[in-house]
């Protein structure tokens, strides 16, 4: 079973209904006994990073997922979620993250040329730049659906794949049994369920 993380901030009940799509059991859950009981972890987000933070703390589950991560449990962070397995965040301040994978996130607009759109907003090709279990049904060049205004820099020997947007920008990170989409699977069509199917077949 999977287990989207209920933490008061995502987009859950779309997640939910594309895991069902690919035939995946999940269930929606803020519960840390029934995230411990389950196959593996997915962490999703949207919003700020400082608050989102914040509620990792308040709830408990930051210190959950970090557990479970660190037990083999397979876990994946979309969107914001991914920018929270990172160890900090510049966004409106400096904000400590899960300390899953090394790196930092920053603004979109200090890494791409004057006059590009920010937030990203669109669909982009990924680039693959090495192997990842998750991205086992993906070709070079696929397509997949972007909203955000930060990235991750500073982990490079983590990228499994990015996008060009003006520059080349952090698309998907593994280290693991932690994996991180800067995209929505949930919203990216077929490649975005061929990812979430990869992932539940860990």
């Amino acid at each position: 079973m999977t287990a989207i993380i209920d933490y008061g901030v995502g987009n859950l009940f779309s997640l939910l209904s594309s895991l069902e799509a690919v035939g995946a059991e999940a269930a929606v859950t803020s519960s840390p006994e029934l995230i411990a009981a389950s196959d593996r972890m997915i962490l999703p987000g949207v919003g700020a990073f400082g608050d989102a933070a914040a509620k990792l703390g308040v709830t408990g589950l930051g210190e959950v997922v970090k557990e479970q991560a660190a037990k083999g449990k397979p876990v994946l962070g979309i969107c914001l979620g991914m920018q929270l397995l990172f160890e900090q965040s510049y966004e409106f301040g400096e904000h400590k993250g899960l300390g899953l994978i090394p790196g930092s996130v920053v603004p979109v607009s200090g890494l791409v040329p004057r006059g590009y759109k920010i937030p990203h907003i669109g669909w982009n090709a990924l680039r693959i730049r090495r192997q990842s279990p998750i991205l086992k049904y993906v070709k070079d060049g696929d397509y997949v659906y972007f909203v955000h205004s930060y990235a991750a820099v500073g982990c490079d020997g983590y990228v499994t794949a990015d996008t060009e947007y003006g520059a080349y920008l952090t698309a998907a990170v593994g280290d693991g049994c932690v994996y991180g989409c800067q995209f929505h699977p949930e919203k990216s069509g077929g490649t975005g369920l061929s990812i979430l199917k990869a992932f539940t077949e860990l």
